[in-house]
């Protein structure tokens, strides 16, 4: 009986105890590509002349996935989603401060070339974040560009 206890004890525990989630982090551009195309959007890992980042789009909007704080090219703790706007140059500087003055995440500037752009870092340090994490932060990214272009040009 009492070995029935503890067996149904240890059942109950292991039960309990929740899921380990799966890490994801910045050492494995491969990792990060399958991710995207898992949700259905196009990822090309290239090889840049200093790093290695991820071209996709969303809605016709070029996103670009940098791998930050990197030792050479792998083990990298931080990813920066980006997104800029060519066709938008000379916005006010006004818009832009207007964009970060309101927004939490997504922070804007006018880039060397004058381009508005909007960037993100997701801070995957210390073992990475759980999937769900990344594809929150992800989607968070992702429905700031047509705001932030809604912004821009007041459409």
């Amino acid at each position: 009986m009492a070995f029935r206890l503890a067996l149904f004890a240890v059942l109950a525990l292991a039960a309990a105890a929740p899921a380990r989630a799966e890490l994801v982090t910045a050492k494995d551009p491969g990792k990060i590509a399958a991710l995207l195309t898992e949700r259905g959007y196009r990822a090309e890992i290239v090889e840049g002349k200093d790093a290695t980042y991820i071209k996709s789009s969303d809605s016709g909007a070029p996103v670009t996935i940098f791998f930050l704080n990197c030792t050479g090219r792998t083990d990298c703790t931080t990813l920066q989603f980006y997104t800029g706007y060519n066709d938008l140059k000379n916005t006010p500087l006004a818009t832009i401060n207007e964009w970060n003055k309101q927004r939490r995440f997504a922070r804007a500037y006018i880039d060397n070339d004058g381009d508005p752009v909007i960037e993100m870092d997701v801070d995957m340090d210390f073992g990475g974040i759980a999937r769900e994490n990344f594809y929150a932060n992800l989607d968070i990214f992702l429905a700031s560009i047509p705001k932030f272009k809604a912004h821009l040009t007041g459409k």
